[in-house]
């Protein structure tokens, strides 16, 4: 058994200047743990896999192509491979989620 406590895992440098913690990784998933601070967001970018987003904490805006919408704690948001996407902290608080991408990447995320 291997236990990860999220907020104590190191942090990983990222393009988009954000707390992100890697938490599991094998070839078939990647798993991060984002923290989005009031005013923070990650950058318009492209992911070459099928990702969701699980909110853990606080409330934030996610865009996904065309559409955009608030999201909140307990919600799985689904983003599928190439298609242009970010999440952003317009609130007060923090805004917590984790980055489910399968399978784990093998080319980079293109930042837009």
């Amino acid at each position: 058994m291997r236990i990860i406590k999220a907020l104590e895992a190191a942090e990983s440098p990222n393009p988009h200047g954000v707390s992100a913690r890697g938490l599991y990784g094998s070839e078939h998933v990647q798993v991060v743990m984002v923290t989005l601070q009031p005013g923070e967001s990650l950058k318009l970018h492209i992911t070459p896999v099928d990702v969701f987003f699980y909110v853990l904490e606080g409330e934030g805006v996610v865009e996904i192509g065309d559409e955009r919408a608030t999201v909140s704690r307990d919600m799985l948001i689904v983003s599928p491979a190439r298609i242009p996407h970010r999440l952003w902290n317009e609130g007060e608080e923090v805004f917590r989620f984790l980055v489910v991408k399968t399978p784990r990447p093998t080319q980079e995320t293109k930042i837009l």
